[in-house]
């Protein structure tokens, strides 16, 4: 029996739906509940083919435990490694690099020390930094938010240079990046499961939580749908992310990616709608049934995005280019040497010596040149 198994916190409408709808599926040597954790030990395997984390964002135990989880052969979604790696400022350039627009950005250094450092701990960081410049990049009104936060906390508009100064007053030791406003004629949050399944919601980031799915909006190119699909399939097959969700706002018909680091994004059936509910319920279910068939144990099951995969895949074709070259010079070598020797003796007559040191010669030669090439060839 291989079982899948969600870990979650405050829910109350996704985590159960998630698992009747496994259990309702009574398909063969599978089956779903709430992780129940007892105790763990290091590098010990849990009895979970998958687990679906919708919380260590909160709990760093349950991160560690997830961690372990994975090592030792759990299916966990999304992977725990690349999550505590992830953060949005990282995500903005990694969209840049993979063709998705994004607004402007620029990362600000925390207005407090961290605990446990002095000013020489900040000796390479200008002093005062090039704030002309970077209001000038990122024009106002401009939003000021936690680089690596979510749940729009500590989010502030800004409108001048004077209103940001006293905001960023107020952040703490908060690492902080300004960010261009997009204003947009629309707004969309998609799901993303599985990195290929696309749920596109209209969506008011303006409203009150409660209110900011947009049910009955109005009708919208296809063109437009299409490529906010685009975006969200390359964004998470960049990221690795197994469930996350994409914000998009649209300015002159030009999607900008907003926030796309929702590891665990909002799937209550009271802000997203019975419709959008019911989508996720199903495709996550399937996703999980999916993974845990295809479950090998104690290997690594977990998604990695092309941005790791790419770099891992740099490496390994290093050493291979080296040893083509110096099989292809080998023959080379003996073939000139065994030509040339018997020329030279039957030219010379009466000194037996010299055909041995023209021998010699004639083999040095080429040797050496063997060599470098070899040499080279590294």
């Amino acid at each position: 029996m291989k079982k899948i198994g969600i870990l979650f916190g405050q829910e109350n409408t996704f985590p159960q739906a998630f698992i009747d709808r496994i259990n309702e599926k009574k398909i063969n040597g599978i089956m779903a509940e709430a992780v129940i954790i007892d105790k763990v030990m290091q590098a010990d395997p849990t009895e979970y083919a998958v687990i679906i984390d919708r919380i260590s964002q909160d709990v760093p135990f349950y991160r560690a435990y997830l961690k372990n989880a994975a090592i030792s052969g759990t299916a966990v979604l999304n992977n725990p490694f690349w999550w505590s790696a992830d953060e949005k400022f990282f995500n903005n350039a990694l969209a840049i690099k993979t063709g998705v627009p994004v607004p402007k950005t620029v990362l600000l250094p925390s207005k407090e020390r961290p605990d446990d450092t002095t000013e020489n701990s900040f000796r390479n960081l200008k002093y005062p930094m090039d704030w002309d410049g970077i209001f000038e990049h990122i024009g106002f009104p401009a939003y000021m938010k936690p680089f690596a936060g979510g749940g729009w906390k500590n989010v502030y508009k800004l409108n001048d240079a004077d209103e940001f100064f006293k905001s960023h007053s107020e952040t703490g030791q908060l690492i902080m990046m300004l960010q261009e406003e997009i204003v947009f004629n629309e707004y969309f949050r998609c799901y993303c499961l599985g990195g290929n399944e696309v749920r596109i919601m209209q969506y008011e980031p303006r409203n009150p939580h409660h209110l900011r799915y947009v049910h009955d909006g109005p009708p919208l190119s296809k063109k437009l749908l299409d490529t906010v699909k685009d975006y969200t399939i390359k964004l998470n097959a960049a990221l690795g992310y197994d469930f996350n969700t994409v914000e998009f706002a649209v300015r002159d018909g030009i999607p900008y990616a907003i926030d796309f680091c929702n590891p665990a994004p909002d799937a209550d059936i009271n802000s997203v709608g019975q419709e959008n509910f019911e989508w996720v319920v199903e495709t996550a279910a399937n996703m999980a049934i999916k993974r845990a068939q295809e479950h090998k144990p104690n290997q690594m099951n977990l998604t990695w995005g092309t941005f790791v995969k790419n770099a891992v895949a740099l490496t390994i074709k290093k050493p291979a280019a080296k040893k083509a070259p110096t099989k292809k010079a080998a023959p080379a070598i003996k073939t000139p040497v065994a030509k040339k020797a018997p020329a030279k003796a039957a030219a010379t007559k009466g000194k037996k010596a010299t055909p041995a040191k023209t021998t010699t010669a004639a083999t040095n030669k080429p040797v050496k040149k063997a060599t470098t090439t070899k040499r080279k060839s590294k």
